[in-house]
Order: structure tokens, then C-alpha cells, then sequence
């Protein structure tokens, strides 16, 4: 069984995020969307707010699941039984920020390989970091987010 971890923060799960999971669920038998705490980002929403949208977003797939975690991304992999970490790419920004984490992740678990999906281009631009700022600073952020994603003002 093909198993994959797909890691982040999700402060909050934007489309971009949906769109890299929906593509990924049909090359893996299952995907745990894993909720993490990071250490080098003060998050805008709680660990249990990001994981009930996350739930909500898809309860209607049974080959996702959301877990929590506060531990090194390899060692919740192996908790998990998963030999594959799902990351996202929008640009190469991203892949020179991500290329570092998934050469780290081989040294130290050499039994789990990291695996990249592009973004579609028309989420490209699309970041949880855009989103916070349009969301603290009143500005519409109900396009790039799903709409169980969606704060009551």
C-alpha cells in the first residue's frame, strides 16, 4: 500500500493545498494530512480550529485522514507506517526551500522519499502567509481559501 504524509502548518489550508492533496489521493492508497506545530512560525489559528477545517474539508474522503503532530516529519512517518512525504511546489522558491528539507529527511530516514506535485498555475500565487495578511487586515480572502476555511468577523 502506497502511503504518504502530507505535512504543514495549514495557517490556514488554502486551494492551493486542496488542489496538491485531490491530485496526490489518486497516486497514493492513503494520505494523512498531518497538522504540525513549527517552530519558526506563530500560527494566527489554533492547532484544533486548522484541524477541524482540515476534517471538514475532506470528510467526504476515505483515503485521507487529518493527524496532529509535533515531532520530526520522519518520525511520524514511520509512526504512521507512510514511506512517502507529500510536498507542494508553486514556484522555485519553494523547491530550493524544499529541496534542502527533503535531502535532510533522506539522510536521517533514508526508508521514506519525499515526493513534489506543481501547484496548478492558477493557485500559483496563492500562500497561507497571503491569506493571514488579508485575513488580519480586513482585505478579501474568500477566494483562496475553501469555504469551510471561511471566519465570522
Amino acid at each position: 500500500m502506497k502511503k504518504a504524509v502530507f505535512p504543514g502548518t495549514f495557517d490556514p489550508i488554502t486551494l492551493g493545498h486542496v488542489d496538491i492533496i485531490n491530485r496526490a489521493s489518486l497516486l497514493f492508497d492513503e494520505i494523512v494530512i498531518a497538522i504540525g506545530v513549527n517552530s519558526n512560525k506563530k500560527t494566527l489559528f489554533s492547532l484544533e480550529q486548522r484541524t477541524q477545517w482540515v476534517e471538514a474539508i475532506f470528510s467526504k474522503n476515505d483515503n485521507i485522514t487529518v493527524q496532529p503532530y509535533d515531532k520530526l516529519t520522519v518520525d511520524f512517518c514511520r509512526e504512521q507506517e507512510c514511506s512517502f512525504i507529500l510536498r507542494g511546489l508553486r514556484n522555485s522558491t519553494d523547491f530550493d526551500y524544499e529541496s534542502h528539507i527533503a535531502q535532510l529527511n533522506r539522510k536521517i530516514g533514508a526508508d521514506i522519499e519525499t515526493v513534489f506535485i506543481l501547484c496548478a498555475p492558477e493557485l500559483s500565487y496563492i500562500s497561507s502567509t497571503i491569506v493571514r495578511d488579508l485575513i488580519t487586515y480586513n482585505g478579501d480572502y474568500q477566494s483562496l481559501v475553501p469555504k469551510e476555511v471561511l471566519i465570522d468577523k
